[in-house]
Formats: C-alpha cells, structure tokens, sequence
C-alpha cells in the first residue's frame, strides 16, 4: 500500500475544504489502494475496520436477500465515500460491495479516525457532518428510486 499526501487528499470531493491539519490527521490513516473489478470490498456482516474513498471506478452496493441472494442495492463512483458502517458499533458492514470496474481509491484505518473524531471535537464535527451529507445523499436517493419503482414497477436503474 502506497502513503496519502495532503494535496492528494485535498482533491477528493468528499474532503474539499477540509482544514489541512485535518487533511494530515486523515493521510496519516490512509493508504492508496487498487481493486480490480470482481473483487468484494466489504461482506455484509464482516467487521468494519476500514473505509474507503472512490478516486476512480464504481462499485455495487450489494444485500442478501433470502432465496434471491444478492441484490444490488445501489452503487457508489468516483468521488464517493464507500463504507458508514465503521462508525457506529457494533462495526458490521450492513451491506456487501463488489466492484463492478477496477478501482482506485483512498482506504482508512476506522479505529483510528474514531479515536480522533474523539480527541478533536473539531475534527469529529467536520468529519461527522461531510458523513451526514452522504447518509442525507443517499436516502434521497433511494427515496427517488422507490418512488420510480412503484410508479412504473421497474427498478429505477441501480
């Protein structure tokens, strides 16, 4: 695994803005990393230790759903955060993830971002609310293609 730069962190659009102390507390838990496509990130209830930030490629947000396996949910693109799960205990990913393309993208060490979202409230608050911008993005989302769904009885295109 390749080390994180500020600059390159700063690029992300899930980190514009942030103060560059903070961008350093965040490479100093990260690490470049390449998924090609087929591989599984995240299992749907394994541990979540990590997470990740899309640089480039896409991935399928997956759930088992008994007698039907698993069903793509949504997905999630370059300039996207993959993972929330890590962040509330009892750190289980909710849901499965395979790349659909090769991948790059930004992985963090999740004990240690929560240990600082701890140590700094500043940090913890900034980080916290890009994070909440992401759960409001995607409920949204789903709300748009449920509604699609029922109107025309065909999946809205995840």
């Amino acid at each position: 695994m390749i080390e994180v730069s500020r600059p390159a962190l700063a690029g992300h659009p899930f980190l514009r803005g942030m103060p560059p102390g903070q961008l350093d507390t965040l490479a100093a838990a990260a690490s470049s990393v390449t998924f090609p496509a087929g591989h599984r990130i995240i299992e749907e209830g394994g541990f979540a230790g990590k997470f990740w930030l899309i640089q480039s490629g896409h991935v399928a947000l997956d759930v088992n759903v008994p007698g039907d396996g698993r069903v793509i949910i949504d997905s999630v693109g370059m300039g996207e955060l993959l993972g929330c799960s890590w962040l509330f205990p009892p750190y289980r990913w909710a849901f499965g993830a395979v790349c659909v393309t090769p991948v790059t993208g930004f992985e963090f060490d999740a004990a240690t971002i929560r240990a600082r979202c701890a140590a700094d409230p500043d940090f913890g608050a900034g980080f916290r609310e890009r994070l909440l911008r992401v759960f409001a993005r995607r409920l949204q989302s789903t709300r748009t293609r449920l509604i699609a769904k029922s109107m025309t009885g065909v999946d809205g295109g995840v």
